[in-house]
């Protein structure tokens, strides 16, 4: 009676789990649409309310700009003072830490699942991902899945980071590679107030 999506016959008790994971899949699909929505909303104080209802851990004067999208909100956390900007995207597909006082651009996409190309089933794997303090992220960078940033670590717009970056490294390119390194290695500043209505 049941089927998986090659066409193998299942047993019920085979069957049941599978059903259960794909309505569940459908209730966060559902979240996933609300927090798309409430993106468009004009409001820090409105937006950071709902994607800590959603499960996101968001710190002390950290602000999630307009047009940022998700998977599973539950597994990220954002520390203080931390800016991520307009249509960014955030994989909380397994755990994503972003650390204090970090400027994450305008269109960064981090990731921290994958296909698996080798694998007979194609099925994802996932890898946490952490950013450090005082980290700078350039527009539509790309971090990937299983990547550490460490403190201070500067990535360069429209870079993609495929291994980790040591403190106050200046990464660039595609795939990313050490283009410089920071020289201030006594990072104590505040990033200050996001804009409005953004």
């Amino acid at each position: 009676m049941f089927k998986d999506k090659t066409g193998k016959k299942l047993t019920p008790s085979q069957a049941f789990p599978k059903i259960f994971n794909r309505l569940y899949n459908y209730l966060l699909d559902f979240e996933l649409m609300i927090l798309r929505w409430v993106g468009h909303i004009p409001s820090h104080v409105f937006r950071k309310f709902f994607y800590m209802l959603s499960g996101m851990k968001i710190g002390k004067g950290s602000v999630v700009h307009m047009w940022a999208n998700f998977f599973d909100p539950n597994n990220v956390v954002i520390g203080d003072d931390t800016v991520v900007g307009d249509h960014a995207f955030l994989d909380g597909r397994d755990r994503l830490t972003i650390g204090n006082h970090v400027d994450i651009a305008s269109g960064v996409m981090i990731y921290n699942s994958e296909h698996d190309l080798e694998g007979d089933d194609f099925l994802a794997k996932v890898e946490p991902v952490v950013i450090g303090d005082y980290v700078f992220i350039g527009p539509r960078a790309i971090i990937l899945p299983g990547v550490k940033i460490g403190k201070g670590a500067v990535v360069a717009a429209g870079a993609v980071v495929t291994k980790d970056v040591s403190d106050f490294e200046i990464v660039g390119g595609v795939p990313a590679k050490v283009i410089g390194e920071r020289k201030n290695k006594n990072l104590n500043y505040k990033l200050g107030r996001a804009r409005l209505f953004q």
